[in-house]
């Protein structure tokens, strides 16, 4: 009879849901390594520091994280308050990295570059499912796993600013010159220096692009010859604008009357059905021919999964979204929104290759309907099923109400004292304990609407 120990499961990246795997695992009693790519814990939250989340802090961690800190004496933040997404690094994710039960098996400037079998090509079956996973790294280290949690999100694959889904003639070399910012950069602070006094165009139409677009206005107002174009692919920016008064998350929709207020006023200029087709050094140019001068380019169009280290495993992706083929029915967004979602888990996430689960916003694909505590539950169900507990696995939760999660104007940087709506209060740790230990979710029907994946999509509903 064997004695081996069988290698640790591999969790690829520090991230919210990367760590939240990483508590389950340790809760459990599963060996685990965490494989992050940058040097610090949440290094693409990091870039984004800046950023106030759309949910106070009491949607924003995870019941078996914060079980593990508190047993710490880690005090819960204000659960009102909304984080920075520096806040949600200092205050929650740093601590939880430094958890003697996560510090030791976390390793810091691991990019992990190919998956594999140990010993078998992809097309070999016979043994398949009993060798160990094997994962090399991008200094040429290689360790081997018994199963992979890949949380590595989509933060590092931004889609492009060509308007077809490819790269517009003249882009890569626009990102070599350093002329294209992703994502929602800090114009008022770290990289003013990269936007003052310059004409910029925001390509996108979710609040990656509407909070950048507010940043540039207040920017523009100090900063003389600061000229904000704004690039929709969409006939309008109706959609951009959301509810206004109306919307059920209050944040979101003062967002898009604050954005209106600015078009309305001739601070923005508004191009819309721009479909880009060329980066010029003087700007865009559409298909259409339209030309728009400028030196900056904000591309906030969102990101995709890139699952080329994968590509010796058997996965079954579905040929649109790039999530699983079972997943995609039930995000595509077409057809649901952030708060249609139906409750999923390990299942949904299942790859013909045993014991490989992508968890988080690169679960998702290319759809922009992924919330924070979706990624938590995934994490949860994931583990349970690596720790043979199925019962518990398949127990999945998710209460989504229509438009995902209420929040408050302090996501403007005002504190009105508004508290989500439509979801279940945190669960006690008593609760959560209970939970952990009977395969019930305890809790995780709260959902955070945080921009760790939304933002990155662009066009999302939720932010």
């Amino acid at each position: 009879m064997s004695t081996t120990t069988p290698p640790p499961v591999a969790v690829i990246g520090a991230g919210p849901v990367g760590l939240a795997a990483a508590a389950h695992l340790a809760t459990r009693g599963l060996d685990f390594v965490v494989l992050e790519a940058g040097d610090t814990v949440a290094a693409a939250i990091g870039e984004w520091a800046h950023v106030r989340l759309f949910s106070p802090w009491r949607f924003d961690t995870d019941p078996a994280a914060r079980v593990l800190l508190e047993a710490t004496g880690w005090t819960a933040p204000d659960a009102e308050k909304l984080p920075t997404g520096g806040e949600l690094i200092a205050s929650y994710l740093a601590p939880l990295a430094a958890h003697p039960a996560i510090a030791p098996r976390l390793r810091f400037g691991a990019t992990v570059t190919a998956i594999a079998r140990q010993g078998f090509d992809k097309v070999r079956t016979t043994g398949r499912e009993t060798s160990a996973y094997l994962i090399r790294l991008a200094d040429g280290t290689e360790l081997t796993a018994s199963a992979v949690i890949d949380a590595s999100g989509t933060w590092r694959t931004p889609n492009p600013v060509g308007g077809n889904g490819i790269p517009a003639n003249g882009e890569v070399g626009a990102y070599a010159a350093g002329r294209v910012f992703d994502g929602m950069p800090d114009v008022l602070g770290r990289l003013r220096g990269e936007f003052a006094g310059k004409t910029v165009a925001v390509i996108g139409a979710g609040h990656s692009a509407t909070g950048t677009l507010l940043a540039l206005a207040e920017l523009a107002e100090s900063e003389p010859g600061t000229t904000v174009h704004w690039l929709l692919r969409a006939p309008n920016p109706s959609r951009a604008y959301g509810g206004g008064a109306a919307d059920e998350l209050p944040a979101r929709g003062a967002i898009g009357t604050r954005v209106r207020a600015l078009v309305d006023a001739g601070k923005l200029a508004v191009h819309t059905g721009f479909l880009v087709a060329e980066v010029t050094e003087q700007g865009l140019v559409s298909a259409d021919g339209r030309k728009v001068d400028a030196a900056v380019i904000v591309n906030a169009t969102g990101a995709r999964p890139d699952h080329t280290a994968a590509s010796e495993l058997r996965l079954d992706l579905d040929p649109i979204l790039g999530s699983t083929r079972t997943l995609a029915p039930l995000i595509d967004p077409n057809k649901h929104s952030c708060g249609t979602v139906p409750p999923h888990g390990v299942d949904e996430l299942s790859h013909p290759e045993p014991g490989f689960y992508v968890v988080g916003a690169k679960s998702y694909g290319r759809a922009p309907t992924f919330l924070l505590a979706t990624g938590y539950e995934q994490a949860r169900s994931v583990v349970a099923a690596l720790a043979g507990d199925w019962e518990a696995a398949r127990d999945v939760h998710l209460e989504l109400p229509e438009t995902g999660v209420c929040s408050s104007s302090a996501a403007l940087g005002e504190d009105d004292g508004a508290s989500c709506c439509g979801s279940s209060p945190a669960p006690t740790a008593v609760e959560i304990k209970r939970g952990l230990a009977t395969g019930v979710s305890g809790g995780l029907a709260t959902l955070p609407l945080v921009e760790v994946g939304a933002k990155a999509s662009g066009g999302s509903c939720c932010g």
